[in-house]
């Protein structure tokens, strides 16, 4: 069954979420795993994109946009379907995306406006009364 795990940032603007959004899929792919990432839109994702380019001098994330061939340790979207990805979804929407339990693990970015956090304690509780385990990491 999927794992979903919410990672709450102290902070309110929204570009705190890429920061966390590259930072747990350099982790993630330290470890191996590969990774889809689910943007609000396209102009996030393409901000995101660029991130990963320069996200740390010292590393390299291998990533493209949904359907490209090089997307096959990350792949970026906005909505699409997430192709052959069903290990890590790094979820920035507000909403919960349909293929999400086709992943072993969802990761939800949580920030403290108010928009963020009613749309996140809505999927918290759609989750938790599906019985999916949760856990809460706080930045």
């Amino acid at each position: 069954m999927t794992r979903v795990g919410f990672y709450v940032v102290q902070a309110t603007e929204a570009s705190q979420r890429l920061g966390v959004a590259a930072r747990l899929a350099d982790k993630a792919f330290a470890q191996g795993h590969r990774i889809y990432i689910n943007a609000e839109d396209k102009a996030q994702a393409e901000a995101l994109d660029e991130l990963l380019w320069s996200f740390r001098p010292s590393s390299f994330l291998p990533h493209a946009m949904t359907g490209d061939p090089q997307s096959q340790q990350i792949a970026i979207g906005w909505g699409q379907d997430p192709g052959d990805h069903n290990d890590l979804l790094i979820n920035l929407q507000l909403d919960i995306p349909a293929f999400f339990s086709r992943f072993q693990r969802v990761a939800e970015v949580v920030t403290q406006d108010e928009q963020s956090l009613a749309a996140l304690r809505k999927s918290w509780v759609f989750y938790k009364d599906r019985g999916y385990q949760l856990e809460k990491h706080d930045l």
